[in-house]
């Protein structure tokens, strides 16, 4: 059997804040819920656990989601009319506006609990042949 992501946790302020952000900005489910986790799937079977820690122990994360583009048009739309701030470029420099690398787009913007988060439509280095 190949190796296969599963699941990884998602450190949050709260766990049920972090995991709504999600499913409503993305169209996602909450899955499950088991003792201190909310368990978001994603389509290729991963899920994003989320678990509520103290502020002060968060380490922000990256989190970079591939997306149709019917999916990257439906959550930027609600990015926008939600008035989060967004980004270009993962240093923040471009702010309010979308980047178009490899064919595709692709947004920066943070979670609830200050991870980054990044759509894109393609992958980097484009599709493979």
């Amino acid at each position: 059997m190949p190796v296969e992501l599963n699941h990884t946790i998602v450190h949050a302020r709260d766990n049920r804040e972090s995991a709504e952000f999600f499913t409503e900005l993305l169209g996602l489910d909450i899955t499950s819920e088991w003792g201190p986790f909310i368990a978001v799937a994603l389509g290729n079977g991963v899920t994003l656990d989320f678990a509520t820690v103290p502020a002060d122990k968060i380490t922000m994360q990256h989190y970079a989601f591939l997306v149709s583009e019917e999916e990257f048009d439906a959550a930027y739309a609600k990015i926008e009319q939600r008035g989060i701030e967004h980004w270009a470029d993962p240093r923040q420099t471009q702010p309010g506006t979308i980047n178009r690398n490899d064919g595709g787009r692709g947004v920066y913007f943070l979670d609830p609990a200050g991870h980054a988060l990044e759509l894109i439509t393609v992958p980097y280095g484009g599709w493979a042949s």
